[in-house]
């Protein structure tokens, strides 16, 4: 048995609704579902268009609080037009940075929550 790869990733968030706004109209993901999950809770997850991978966002870990997640890395193919997009929009991000591993911008979401934004570099 091998691992096959992340499927979901839980995003802690104290509103759902405010955070699946901020995902949805800012970032641009699409929501892929929204349904009751129980008493007081909702599943809502979303994902970038056409990929893979998707976020959830969650209010039920002790263990995660919201603004708990950091770090990960969302890709982009022109990280100078989409940081004057999020830009205009009013999101604050940092000034775009280089590293061996791509060009770079952090930005959080409403609850604190420390995403990278990253423009993989070109392999010859």
């Amino acid at each position: 048995m091998a691992l096959l790869g992340f499927e979901i990733l839980s995003v802690p968030v104290r509103d759902p609704q405010r955070a699946k706004a901020f995902y949805r109209d800012v970032l641009g993901f699409e929501l892929i579902r929204e349904e009751p999950m129980g008493p007081g809770m909702t599943w809502i997850q979303l994902a970038p268009a056409g990929q893979p991978v998707t976020i959830a966002l969650v209010t039920w870990f002790d263990a995660m609080p919201p603004g708990a997640l950091q770090g990960v890395m969302i890709n982009t193919d022109d990280i100078d037009a989409e940081h004057a997009r999020l830009s205009a929009l009013g999101l604050q991000l940092s000034e775009i940075g280089s590293q061996p591993w791509g060009r770079y911008a952090m930005l959080q979401d409403p609850d604190g929550n420390g995403w990278v934004l990253r423009q993989p570099p070109v392999t010859p």
